[in-house]
């Protein structure tokens, strides 16, 4: 799994027909600092995030492994909003610091 931030949403008008119904983001992996690495990911969105939202992004066969995306033909996916994240107890990031 990776730290991402959503920083977009990627809109296809002809996809795949097992894409269908799926919303796709466009998310930045960050470091354990919060900061953007450089790396992205257009990754399916199984739990209803948004803008600016900080998410873990699960990719390869576990893609595949959420309700949303069940033989899907996925390869990345939000599979959860963060709330917060410490390290040995300092806290790196809080939701409701935003």
């Amino acid at each position: 799994m990776n730290l991402g931030k959503v920083v977009g949403m990627v809109v296809s008008s002809r996809k795949d027909s097992g894409m269908e119904g799926l919303r796709l983001m466009l998310v930045r992996y960050v470091d354990e600092n919060n900061k953007e690495t450089g790396t992205q990911v257009v990754a399916a969105d199984a739990v209803g995030a948004g803008p600016d939202e900080l998410v873990l992004v699960a990719t390869g066969s576990s893609a595949r492994q959420t309700e949303a995306t069940d033989k899907r033909p996925c390869d990345a996916v939000i599979m959860a909003i963060v709330d917060s994240w410490d390290i040995g107890g300092d806290i790196k990031y809080r939701k409701s610091d935003d």
